[in-house]
């Protein structure tokens, strides 16, 4: 009989999305484990599971708590500057945020579900491996504990720190007690950049030491699997499976201070696991909504107005040839929309940041003043890359005969050597294409014409007049307009920022 682990590696607060991932697996999927494994940030998915809370319990602790209600900075030891035992404690997290999360350490020592906790020994210099009779508060933040920012949690004596040193998934347990199967849900960055300045090197070294005990024994499991294969004697001594869900994302490690951001990280694990269930064949016997966690929010709105000119060619399929050329002929494209989100909790967690369009397209190929019958926008999203956005829009309208046309554009967010930032987000790639053409159709869809349209300076200042929004009182009226600033300023900080800190911490 197969014997499957649940592998719940650590990340820091970017188990957040780990745990988005476990509402598709344990509930939507209903899959079964025999064991589970948590390292660093992962023991805390790891606690919850052990009591038994189901993956939209352990999804929604993630959502409803403030990551500034863990923050608890050890002034106490700044004086002594260098020879400082950390820039922050864990006694918020003891105080606040542990029992928002509903652990109860003596019902975890009582459970009986089979799982390992990983912390280390720094005393005896060895990796402790707990069962869930032997976990405590103070375990559970010695697997935590990074040094440098917080302090080693000393019990019995010894002195235990976060295992991220010695391991951050500890496979090799997992196969000693008789796991088969391997699924692993993976948050440390495998993009190997290296950021200068104390942040970046340090959570670098995180990432070397991570990724590269990981990468070694995922090498060991291969080379046993393929002498199995072989009919050679393996290093575990049967077939090993590794089921890995690994994604990029964009919340930092421990620098995090916009509960919004770790809300949208546990949704991108739905949609991360949604994904990837598809893709491995393994079907979803119930679906909780999305967005299930807003329905009880304040509804709040936000519209602002935008208008983009430029040039488009039908002969010329290149963006800058289609507007060079376009220009020439005087085949322009005039786009006068009104964007409008009619729920703010939606458009800020769900990430793909959809708002509504409407106004009117004016053009050679349409007509003047042509209505927008349905129109979609999407504020900064991006597709695995979260150093790499896209603002998407598409604006279905008719021509004056009444012919169906779409105008389908985006707004590549990227940086490149220079400063980039504004033609990135002034200037919109076009399409148009006949019929009323969806993302999904677009593909094998020939546009009609190409080319560029842009936002000018002058409208951008008259962009900035427009912003309305509505809410039952005026802070949730302030609070909409200020979440959407962070929302869009962020985004830029995880493109244009990333040197000074990978992900914006609002």
């Amino acid at each position: 009989m197969t014997r499957r682990a649940l592998m719940l590696a650590g990340g820091g607060v970017k188990v957040a999305f780990q745990a988005g991932v476990l509402q598709v697996w344990l509930d939507e999927a209903e899959l079964q484990f025999d064991l589970a494994d948590g390292a660093s940030g992962g023991t805390f998915n790891l606690a919850m599971y052990v009591l038994g809370m189901n993956g939209t319990q352990i999804a929604d602790n993630w959502r409803n708590i403030d990551p500034v209600a863990g923050v608890d900075l050890n002034w106490e030891q700044y004086l002594k500057l260098f020879w400082a035992a950390s820039l922050f404690d864990l006694d918020n997290y003891r105080k606040k945020v542990f029992p928002k999360w509903g652990l109860d350490f003596d019902k975890i020592r009582a459970s009986n579900v089979e799982a390992t906790f990983n912390v280390y020994n720094f005393s005896k210099q060895e990796l402790a491996v707990l069962e869930p009779k032997d976990m405590s508060e103070d375990f559970l933040c010695a697997g935590v504990s990074l040094p440098m920012w917080f302090p080693p949690i000393k019990i019995g004596g010894d002195t235990y720190i976060d295992s991220v040193f010695n391991t951050d998934c500890n496979m090799e347990e997992a196969i000693r007690r008789g796991a088969d199967e391997l699924w692993v849900i993976w948050t440390v960055s495998f993009r190997g950049e290296w950021f200068n300045g104390f942040v970046g090197n340090y959570f670098g070294m995180i990432e070397a030491a991570a990724d590269g005990r990981y990468n070694a024994v995922l090498k060991r499991i291969a080379e046993n699997n393929a002498n199995i294969d072989a009919g050679k004697p393996g290093e575990f001594g049967r077939k090993i499976v590794v089921k890995e869900l690994r994604a990029e994302v964009p919340l930092h490690y421990l620098i995090n201070f916009s509960q919004d951001r770790s809300r949208e990280a546990v949704n991108r694990g739905v949609i991360a696991g949604r994904e990837w269930c598809a893709q491995n064949g393994i079907p979803l016997k119930k679906q909780t909504p999305i967005d299930h966690h807003i329905a009880d929010a304040p509804v709040t709105k936000l519209q602002f107005q935008e208008e983009m000119r430029g040039y488009v060619s039908s002969t010329n399929t290149d963006y800058e040839g289609g507007y060079v050329q376009g220009k020439t002929t005087n085949n322009f494209v005039d786009a006068k929309m009104t964007i409008k989100v009619d729920n703010m909790e939606r458009f800020v967690l769900i990430p793909d940041h959809l708002a509504a369009v409407e106004g009117t397209v004016s053009s050679a190929i349409g007509g003047d003043k042509r209505p927008i019958e349905n129109g979609t926008f999407n504020l900064l999203v991006d597709t695995g890359d979260p150093s790499h956005k896209k603002m998407l829009y598409r604006l279905q309208f008719s021509d004056t005969n009444g012919n169906p046309l779409t105008l389908s554009g985006f707004k590549d967010v990227h940086d490149d050597p220079g400063g980039d930032v504004w033609s990135d987000t002034t200037t919109l790639f076009t399409h148009i294409y006949d019929g009323h053409v969806s993302a999904e159709q677009e593909a094998g869809a020939q546009p009609r014409a190409t080319g560029i349209i842009r936002l000018s300076f002058p409208e951008f200042l008259k962009e900035l007049t427009t912003f309305r929004t509505e809410g039952a009182t005026f802070g949730e009226r302030a609070s909409a307009l200020a979440r959407f600033g962070a929302l869009f300023l962020g985004s830029l900080w995880d493109v244009y920022a990333r040197k000074v800190l990978t992900y914006s911490p609002f």
